[in-house]
């Protein structure tokens, strides 16, 4: 068959009129989208009126907080003393005893602080999933049970505790655990309603409870993610017990805030750099796990 041919084939219309291209089938192709290309523009202007929205939110904020060059210059004498005193670190003996002492509290902290934690966020999590399907009240009053524990700084809960239960690290275990456990049931929560509906909508099917098919099909899925978000959350609650430390919750973070109202910076080195190796460790033993888990870390 020649090219004319094939050519006269594909389209049809009268001698004098503009030729209309037609399907195999004989139908008219559907009429160009004329929306999609007005969309555009309009999009392109929705672009950029966020973009200035959100450049003057950031001048706004800048000036407001009066962020600038002059402020950091002003300081720098200051700031050059502070560094300057913590070379070389203090290496004494009985320092680095007390050093290893507040370390091993951070970590007892920040473990048992994930333990309730956790177990908080996850029990408010499942509430709180629309695919799990709990009673309206009781998801409505877990959501907002997490976005108060979650909106009040550890530090603030540590100021509460601190004065009911004294000083010491059981304060600082409390304030973190209440922090956390509306952390992790916001972010636990969307982890289970992004699964895949298809495996929760079969075992639906088959008559199974909510609580069977949450446990079955829905946390099963999210399984993963959940345990990426407690291992983070683990490296977390070690520089909180740091912050909370300053208003007398134990852990490192006292011992911190003691050599910062003393000045002694050299003893203030010393218990970064613990610091540092505490969450170094931490986040390693994290990475391991979720390698174990499957996840492409290295």
């Amino acid at each position: 068959m020649s090219a004319d041919t094939n050519t006269s084939a594909g389209e049809r219309g009268s001698a004098c009129g503009p030729k209309v291209p037609v399907q195999r089938d004989g139908s008219k192709p559907p009429p160009p989208d004329v929306s999609a290309q007005m969309r555009g523009p309009k999009r392109s202007r929705t672009t950029w009126i966020v973009l200035a929205v959100a450049f003057a939110a950031v001048v706004w904020s800048l000036d407001g907080t009066g962020v600038s060059v002059a402020n950091l210059a002003a300081g720098w004498e200051g700031a050059r003393d502070i560094f300057s005193g913590l070379f070389p670190p203090e290496l004494d003996g009985e320092l680095l005893q007390a050093v290893g002492r507040a370390a091993l509290e951070t970590l007892q902290i920040s473990i048992a602080a994930l333990f309730f934690g956790t177990i908080g966020g996850l029990v408010l999590a499942v509430l709180m999933a629309g695919n799990i399907g709990a009673p309206r009240w009781l998801s409505g009053g877990a959501r907002l049970i997490a976005t108060v524990c979650r909106s009040v700084p550890e530090l603030l809960w540590a100021l509460v505790f601190v004065a009911v239960v004294g000083l010491g690290p059981a304060a600082g275990v409390y304030a973190i655990s209440l922090h956390a456990a509306g952390l992790l049931a916001k972010l636990v929560s969307e982890q289970l309603e992004a699964v895949d509906p298809a495996p929760v909508e079969a075992m639906r099917m088959t008559g199974a409870s909510k609580l069977a098919t949450g446990l079955l099909a829905v946390i099963p899925q999210a399984r993963n993610n959940i345990a990426s978000l407690v291992l983070y959350q683990w490296e977390c609650n070690i520089r909180s017990s740091a912050i909370i430390g300053f208003v007398g919750a134990g852990g490192i973070g006292q011992a911190l805030g003691i050599s910062m109202r003393l000045f002694r910076y050299q003893e203030l080195a010393t218990l970064m750099i613990a610091l540092l190796l505490l969450v170094v460790a931490v986040d390693q033993i994290s990475r391991f796990l979720r390698r174990r888990m499957g996840a492409a870390t290295r």
